[in-house]
């Protein structure tokens, strides 16, 4: 029997205070994919960051092709064959999509870039992935979904042997995700080793050959997908059975948003009326690039809006910004919560306590701030070794509920969410999920967008589906479903 073609026996990888791997085994055969699932802060991606050389074990071996080999640095686990796709993007804004493909290994002819070549071989590798682009265009232009495309299309590039998919269909539409299934299965039947790691346990079901679960650093259990259930990898992955996240709609109260002819910048002649009432949750859906976080952004002020204006609790903003919409109490968390939601170099509680400085005069209250911190820990239960721990590390489902403490901190009537839980792992989301269904009940008001139709099932009481800007449709609870949601949200009429 020929050996594994990437293989990790014993890795052991500690932190001061935290032992993020213990004895980890992890085996990838050629053409397989391999799916890695775990809480957040399970060593998911401390396990990926040693197999692709970002870090180094403090034990264990690392072999491929049943060779040992020493991985010192990313670029010697490229050389390798073995490529890493991050969650988190890592592209430049002020390069073209083709400078991004060929980042540090640019086709030239003596000293001169050979532009044409790489944009003929960028705009191929791109539509491989059903994504058709201008080769000169730059990465800043892009929305989280494409950038997500490039960055796949750039560890393509290099024919990696190993390729390690870090949640990537977290930006993702159907369609682009189905595309994506497709070159996976590609690579397969080419004899590309796939690491696979999600959170949609959906797609590890559909994709997957064999499951590996992380659990407090440690395997937490193995099998073929063949003998894999829904419940079985999240036992695997939590070690608990998680309660159904379905439920009966709340009841809603008077109208608290009410939104008239607001036109964003990105679809100037799209006009969106919408009235949003205390206890209810809905949801916004809709393709990649119809327009869901451009119409929260233009919600809260953070992008200036084309026209129309809102009313919070019947009184009109005078002005359209951030700080106008949060006096108000129009909140929004952020879809990157990393750069727009938190400052990873604050500690929690200084995060926490950013929205409400302002009601303490001019100096930080530091009681307050610990008084807030230890309260918005209990409350959504944040795991974290203390209130001055940074929030750069903070696992996702961490960092989200610190953006969403330090927002309910300053007492909302509207809360806006643009993907609540990307990126969550499933025992954060059902918390997340707990939390926001409390808070409609206590007459909270949430508007949410998500790339997720399951989560939208889940979660809201009714869908508002937009295209290109506009609201296509309004369903409600009884009427939600995958087909109507995706019928209305590629304009196809439902009869």
């Amino acid at each position: 029997m020929p050996a594994p073609l990437l293989e990790a026996r014993g890795v052991d990888k500690g932190f001061p205070g935290v032992q993020a791997l213990a004895a980890v085994d992890f085996v990838v055969q050629r053409g397989e994919v391999k799916a890695l699932i775990g809480e957040n802060g399970a060593g998911k991606s401390t396990l990926m960051r040693v197999l692709a050389g970002v870090l180094q074990p403090d034990a264990g071996e690392i072999r491929l092709d049943g060779a040992p080999i020493v991985l010192r640095n990313p670029a010697a686990a490229f050389a390798a064959g073995i490529a890493l796709i991050h969650q988190e993007l890592s592209l430049c804004d002020n390069l073209t999509v083709a400078g991004a493909l060929f980042l540090g290994a640019e086709l030239r002819r003596g000293p001169f870039l050979r532009d044409r070549a790489m944009g003929a071989f960028a705009r191929q590798s791109l539509l491989r992935l059903g994504l058709d682009l201008p080769p000169e265009t730059l990465v800043g232009a892009l929305s989280p979904g494409q950038q997500q495309l490039v960055e796949i299309a750039r560890a393509l590039r290099a024919n990696a042997r190993v390729l390690i998919m870090d949640e990537p269909t977290s930006s993702l539409t159907r369609v682009e995700a189905e595309r994506l299934f497709a070159v996976v299965a590609e690579l397969k039947a080419q004899g590309v080793g796939i690491v696979y790691v999600s959170h949609r346990l959906g797609e590890v079901l559909a994709v997957a050959d064999r499951v590996v679960g992380l659990r407090d650093g440690r395997n937490s259990g193995e099998m073929p997908v063949s003998e894999a259930t829904h419940e079985r990898l999240v036992a695997m992955m939590v070690g608990r059975t998680l309660s159904s996240e379905r439920r009966t709609p709340h009841r809603p109260g008077d109208v608290v948003l009410r939104v008239h002819g607001l036109r964003t910048a990105a679809f100037p002649r799209a006009a969106v009326d919408l009235e949003l009432r205390q206890g209810e949750v809905v949801g916004l859906a809709g393709l990649l690039g119809s327009g869901r976080s451009e119409l929260l952004r233009a919600l809260f002020g953070a992008d200036r809006a084309a026209g129309g204006h809102l009313e919070v609790q019947g009184l009109r903003l005078q002005r359209h910004c951030p700080a106008a919409a949060a006096a108000a109490g129009l909140v929004l968390l952020p879809e990157d919560r990393k750069l727009q939601g938190l400052v990873l170099g604050f500690s929690v509680a200084h995060n926490l306590s950013l929205p409400t400085l302002h009601r303490r005069g001019r100096l930080v209250d530091r009681a307050y701030e610990r008084e807030l911190c230890a309260r918005s820990v209990a409350e959504l239960s944040i795991a974290t070794s203390g209130a001055e721990q940074l929030a750069a590390t903070l696992s996702g489902g961490n960092q989200q509920k610190v953006v969403l403490g330090k927002w309910l901190a300053a007492e909302p009537k509207v809360l806006l969410l643009d993907e609540p839980t990307r990126g969550v792992d499933v025992g954060a989301r059902a918390e997340i999920y707990a939390r926001l269904h409390e808070l409609a009940a206590r007459g909270l008001a949430v508007l949410f967008a998500s790339s997720d139709l399951d989560e939208v099932l889940a979660l809201a009481d009714r869908a508002v589906v937009l295209h290109q800007g506009a609201i296509a449709g309004v369903l409600a609870r009884d009427e939600l479903s995958e087909e109507r949601i995706m019928m209305l949200a590629t304009s196809v009429e439902v009869r």
